[in-house]
């Protein structure tokens, strides 16, 4: 029995919040069972030096926790004076899952900053701030459009991301922080609406773990996916 009684297939309840930040071109908030991360998207005309003159555009990501957003309060990184290894780790594969879904040249010569602040931590922040990183994205991605600002649409496919793991011996989906904390094999799945993967993370906490295993695991995000790309474009119907 998992601890929020899901069933072993079974992502957390998940809902999609459209236009919490009213100044930002894109913002949403998503809740994944207790995890609760604010997304926001903001467009700036200009681009990093490697990309001037291209007329190709880019996509960034931060990510930071609040200091109560986990049971015990944290430092923000403004005080310790430097960005914690895991913030930049995360903020790192949020930014490539996203630019994975660009098509530069159609963006333009501009930036789309992602910021991803999780309100509250119970597992998988980083596949949430992915998910809703893109709904984000997308709604700043058609104010362009409509503004003039760019004529064909850049966004290739739909992105999301979803954790597995293996825990007491039993694959299951979208695991929460108890699930993650006691987990044989954890794994961060990020994936295209097309059905193709993005990007994979798995370690082996405990016992290494089998092709057969893996390939479960893999089973599993995949259909955990495609509820997220629903639950996504459901959210993005209603902009």
């Amino acid at each position: 029995m998992r601890p929020d009684g899901r069933a072993s297939d079974e992502i957390r309840p998940t809902t999609i919040e459209l236009g919490p930040l009213p100044y930002a071109e894109g913002s949403a908030l998503i809740i994944s069972g207790d995890t609760r991360v604010l997304c926001a998207a903001s467009v700036e005309e200009r681009v990093p030096q490697f990309r001037k003159g291209s007329g190709r555009g880019w996509v960034t990501a931060e990510y930071a926790m609040l200091p109560r957003s986990t049971m015990t309060r944290s430092e923000r990184d403004g005080r310790r004076g430097r960005v914690d290894g895991r913030v930049q780790e995360i903020q790192r594969l949020i930014g490539r899952s996203l630019r994975a879904a660009v098509d530069f040249a159609r963006l333009g010569e501009r930036s789309v900053f992602i910021d991803c602040d999780v309100l509250v931590a119970d597992g998988g922040t980083r596949t949430a701030s992915i998910t809703g990183g893109y709904v984000a994205l997308a709604v700043a991605v058609a104010k362009l459009r409509a503004a003039g600002v760019v004529s064909e649409d850049p966004l290739r496919w739909q992105v999301a991301a979803v954790s597995a793991g293996i825990v007491a011996g039993e694959p299951r989906l979208d695991l929460n922080y108890l699930e993650d904390s006691a987990a044989d094999t954890d794994m961060n799945c990020v994936g295209s609406g097309d059905g193709r993967f993005i990007e994979l993370q798995g370690s082996a906490e405990q016992e290494p773990f089998s092709r057969t295993e893996m390939d479960i695991l893999l089973g599993l995000a995949a259909a955990g996916m495609q509820q997220l790309f629903a639950i996504q474009s459901a959210a993005l119907a209603t902009a």
